[in-house]
């Protein structure tokens, strides 16, 4: 049994799983990203509009959201600049399939916002990988 005593001090010293935020209206990519990334050991939440990501964001405040620019209703950039108006430390991930977006971020810019954005389809590691370079593991850094 003295191996029970390791075994919690090693648990105790993991710091909390990094949390992520997927905002995607199309079921089948939020569920996907969320599968890739809970399978990696962030703590995950998936949303299929900029409405529920808002009543998700009331409780639970992730690391990092992950949002298609192409919702219905308010659109993904909209949600990020409420995001950044009030939960300044989440770091905001746009993705699109749509030829459209480019548009809309240009707007975006000329009110003062800048975003990253991804184009999909996204290759699971190409995501994994840019999601640890925007949220380095604070225990080992490279492994996220």
């Amino acid at each position: 049994m003295h191996g029970g005593f390791w075994e919690q001090t090693m648990v105790s010293m993991n710091p909390a799983p990094r949390k992520i935020l997927i905002v995607d209206d199309e079921a089948a990519v939020a569920d996907s990203l969320h599968l890739i990334f809970s399978n990696r050991g962030y703590e995950v939440r998936a949303v299929y509009s900029a409405e529920q990501a808002i009543e998700t964001l009331a409780n639970w405040q992730p690391d990092l959201a992950i949002i298609d620019v192409m919702l219905p209703q308010m659109n993904g950039i909209e949600l990020a600049g409420v995001l950044r108006e009030n939960y300044s430390s989440c770091r905001i991930l746009l993705i699109s399939g749509h030829p459209g977006t480019s548009e809309l971020l240009t707007d975006a810019k000329a009110h003062g916002s800048s975003f990253e954005i991804l184009a999909k389809p996204l290759h699971p590691t190409f995501i994994l990988k840019t999601v640890a370079d925007l949220l380095p593991n604070p225990q080992n850094g490279a492994d996220a």
